[in-house]
């Protein structure tokens, strides 16, 4: 397996690893990739029975890709606010998902209109900033949410604000993601 394919795998099982070792439970191989110990920033996200249960991640490079997928890994099964901790026997029916986010860049708008227009469906991830507001949703979530009014909305109500507000303070900015998603067979 090429070495730029082989990253997705060696993500994967160090998520899945992490969360296995919380649990005393065995462990799956963990391939090898010269990219683990260069700077990134990840999101896991939690599948258990195929309904979202945990998904954390970081938004700014603050340390290693390993550390980073480990610690996000443990965040998404055990402390996303928005979900019961992770159990052992939902362990063995959850699917681990990993993006690596490239690179943020601003989205210039002074107005709803003109940052619904800059938005680019099923490519953008997009975060939110407003005062001490912040929140993100990957590009992923255009799956359910086609329209980029939609996903400007949603954005808006999971930090907090209403879904018609806009505010001169408020900014936004895009990234992409690499996104890797665990083989269903690899889940019991």
């Amino acid at each position: 397996m090429p070495e730029a394919d082989a990253l997705g795998p060696a993500l994967i099982a160090r998520a899945r690893n992490t969360v296995a070792g919380e649990f005393g439970l065995p462990l799956v191989g963990t391939p090898a990739h010269s990219r683990l110990d260069s700077p990134g920033a990840t999101f896991v996200t939690l599948y258990t029975a195929g309904v979202l249960h945990g998904c954390i991640g970081s938004l700014d490079v603050t340390r290693t890709l390993d550390e980073d997928v480990r610690a996000n890994a443990l965040a998404a099964a055990f402390r996303d606010p928005r979900f019961e901790p992770l159990t052992t026997r939902e362990f063995g029916f959850t699917r681990f998902e990993v993006s690596l986010l490239g690179p943020a860049s601003p989205i210039l708008a002074t107005s709803e209109h003109e940052a619904i227009a800059a938005l680019v469906p099923h490519r953008d991830g997009v975060t939110l900033w407003w005062r001490h507001s912040r929140a993100t949703l990957l590009p992923q979530v255009w799956a359910t949410l086609r329209e980029p009014r939609d996903f400007l909305h949603a954005l808006k109500r999971k930090a907090g604000l209403p879904a018609d507000f806009w505010g001169p303070e408020l900014r936004l900015e895009r990234y992409t993601v690499t996104h890797f998603d665990e083989a269903p067979e690899a889940v019991a």
